[in-house]
């Protein structure tokens, strides 16, 4: 028997994935895949398929940094493996 929790992460995912690429998407994916809290604290965009992070501050940063393998892990579930083959952290500006 299936858990419900990964039947229902898998039919998201195919969802997503079916969907144009776009920044909303990969927003999207993003909140799925680090939560509300890491999520409002940072901004992402793919570039040629490096996942590229802004964080508001390093914090963030390093929570971000410390969870990077399976950051990539779920988001290449939702967004498919071919559309990111890796998570880059962009240098963090200090007000």
């Amino acid at each position: 028997m299936v858990p419900l929790q990964s039947f229902a992460t898998g039919v998201l995912a195919d969802v997503i994935r079916r969907q144009p690429p776009s920044s909303a998407r990969t927003t999207f994916a993003w909140e799925l895949s680090v939560g509300a809290s890491i999520a409002r604290s940072t901004s992402v965009e793919i570039v040629d398929g490096t996942l590229i992070v802004r964080a508001r501050d390093t914090r963030w940063a390093r929570e971000v940094e410390r969870a990077a393998d399976v950051i990539l892990q779920r988001m290449q579930h939702f967004l498919g493996r071919g559309v990111i083959a890796r998570l880059e952290m962009a240098p963090t500006s200090q007000a």
